[in-house]
């Protein structure tokens, strides 16, 4: 899955409303998902996790004006693409 969304924050803004974010999930996410890889390199995320029994990976790379995911979705999950596409989209636009 590959997913190209603006943004119009500076870097270093988009960098931190993400890591606002995701930490701020993660206590809803207790106990659905497992976080097994979250790893910073400069403004780029390498992420692992696991939920229902299936794992995702993949990167979040943040541009000066756009956010790029690209993840490995477990093969039953490639049918909800769509979905799980613009339910990302509508948590990045809730970043601003």
């Amino acid at each position: 899955m590959h997913i190209q969304i603006p943004h119009k924050f500076t870097q270093p803004q988009a960098v931190d409303r993400v890591k606002k974010g995701l930490l701020q999930a993660k206590p809803q996410l207790q106990g659905q998902v497992k976080i097994d890889k979250e790893e910073w390199q400069d403004s780029m995320l390498t992420f692992a996790f696991t939920t229902q029994g299936k794992q995702v990976t993949g990167t979040l790379k943040i541009l000066k004006d756009e956010f790029i995911i690209d993840a490995k979705l477990p093969l039953l999950w490639r049918m909800f693409e769509g979905k799980i596409q613009k339910a990302i989209e509508e948590q990045i636009k809730a970043l601003s």
